[in-house]
């Protein structure tokens, strides 16, 4: 494994790659950070990248493409229907996952439209370990109600807890009783659970929850999206499956699974998604939404550059060297935030690194967003872009109640093969000057307010000028620096 120790005593992750690309990064002053947080409605989101330093606001479409998947674009079979570069997609998927259908969509929140609408309707009810924010809206928009049943310890910020996106098989089996298994379309497994800081699920706890929807003819639905971060997890956290290779653990969850969705914006490095699984009859009712909303068969709002691309990084996130790479510097910059007092989501998931908001300030109430609040603080102090989750990233009640999140976290994104140990360092020490300033810091409050996924493109304000206040003391601190 990649993560060395040296002479010193020091544990860092080392890059097992090398650069022969690079991208000039600009890092503009506080003062222009400051006038580009108000321009973007203090929206992260809505942020222009060219005022970005360090882009760590999602790892979806913006993972670094190896030589391999390069070369492999350069063979794609340019049809438009009966590609070649389709079946070799199809037959990578049938060999990692073991279900003969397969069906493109240009990304994942595509695969969910599909699947919800296929599968979902008026009074249904939808288990699942956690909700993700697309997922969840696909579902409401159908007429069903997503149900969640994650474990305790999920919900728990600091913990020593191996696998937290465990979903509860005894409330799954209770939710199956007392709601009846005919109003449970399918039940829906999240690897890596995405808002509660990429926390795996064990292998084990699939197994048992398979065994309870087969119990009462429930589909199962893996959203793999963040697969490979899940199976890394388990390859070094489950004793178990310690023998296993990535290639076996996959297998063993796959074989458990009805259908598998996935982004390949995450899961293989590229741009595009799909949906596998083993029936037939569900295989032929999904297809004929596929060319209504995303494309032919054969491209399904794809190019196929990008299918070749996709194939390649399947079979790279089969080697435990590249998927490695990811976890092990998020736990380096948890570690060191933990080590500084700074609060974050433990132990460290796959994903990003995590800052628990409500800890980090508590004098800002939820109705004033703190996530949000400290993802606009977090680029004024560093032009680190982040990414609210917590309450920004729920919906209001139809009667306009605020739906106030569980956990209020600031998430730092960790693209695959994108930044260096000096920039992840770089990162660290804004977050712990800020973690000094954090009274300085306010809360938010909407001015323009989507109905639907408000987090995307809504605008915010402070509710004081506590973000000049913040810019003034960057300056006094760090002088000319930018």
């Amino acid at each position: 494994m990649a993560n060395v120790r040296f002479f010193t005593g020091e544990h860092i992750p080392l890059e097992m790659h090398k650069v022969r690309i690079v991208q000039k990064l600009n890092l503009p002053p506080v003062e222009r950070r400051l006038e580009a947080i108000a321009e973007a409605g203090n929206n992260t989101f809505v942020l222009q990248n060219r005022d970005i330093f360090l882009d760590m606001l999602t790892d979806s479409g913006v993972n670094a493409m190896s030589d391999q998947q390069l070369a492999a674009m350069m063979a794609a079979d340019d049809s438009y229907a009966g590609s070649a570069t389709f079946t070799r997609l199809e037959n990578k998927l049938i060999e990692l996952f073991g279900m003969p259908y397969f069906l493109p969509a240009h990304q994942g929140r595509a695969c969910e439209h599909i699947i919800a609408s296929t599968l979902v309707k008026p009074g249904s009810i939808v288990p699942m370990n956690f909700h993700f924010t697309t997922t969840k809206a696909h579902i409401v928009r159908n007429g069903g109600t997503v149900v969640e049943l994650l474990i305790d310890e999920g919900l728990k910020t600091t913990s020593g807890f191996p696998f937290k996106g465990n979903l509860d098989p005894n409330k799954l089996r209770q939710v199956i009783d007392e709601r009846g298994a005919d109003n449970i379309p399918f039940v829906r497994l999240e690897a890596g659970t995405n808002l509660i800081g990429g926390q795996p699920f064990s292998l084990g706890n699939a197994l048992e929850v398979a065994a309870a929807c087969r119990a009462h003819g429930i589909l199962t639905v893996l959203d793999a999206s963040l697969l490979q971060d899940n199976l890394y997890f388990i390859r070094q956290r489950d004793a178990a499956c310690r023998g296993m290779s990535i290639r076996e653990i996959t297998r063993a969850l796959a074989d458990e699974m009805d259908i598998i969705y996935f982004s390949a914006r995450k899961l293989g490095f590229a741009k595009g998604g799909g949906i596998c699984m083993r029936d037939h009859t569900l295989f032929a009712k999904m297809r004929e939404l596929v060319p209504l909303f995303e494309g032919f068969l054969t491209y399904g709002g794809m190019s196929v550059r990008e299918m070749e691309a996709i194939a390649v990084g399947l079979d790279e996130t089969m080697d435990e060297d590249v998927i490695s790479q990811g976890p092990q510097f998020i736990q380096f910059m948890t570690d060191e935030l933990a080590q500084a007092g700074v609060p974050v989501v433990t132990p460290a998931g796959g994903l990003g690194c995590h800052l628990n908001a409500m800890e980090f300030l508590p004098h800002v109430p939820q109705h004033q967003y703190p996530a949000g609040a400290l993802a606009a603080a977090l680029y004024i102090a560093s032009g680190v872009r982040g990414m609210e989750r917590g309450t920004m990233s729920e919906a209001r009640e139809p009667n306009g109640r605020e739906v106030f999140s569980p956990m209020e976290l600031l998430r730092l994104a960790m693209p695959r093969r994108v930044f260096t140990l000096s920039q992840i360092k770089y990162a660290i020490d804004r977050i712990v000057w800020l973690y000094g300033r954090r009274d300085l810091i306010g809360g938010l409050t909407f001015v323009e307010e989507p109905t639907v996924l408000r987090f995307f493109f809504g605008k915010l304000k402070p509710t004081s000028g506590w973000q000049t206040q913040l810019a003034k003391a960057f300056r006094a601190d760090f002088g000319d620096s930018l």
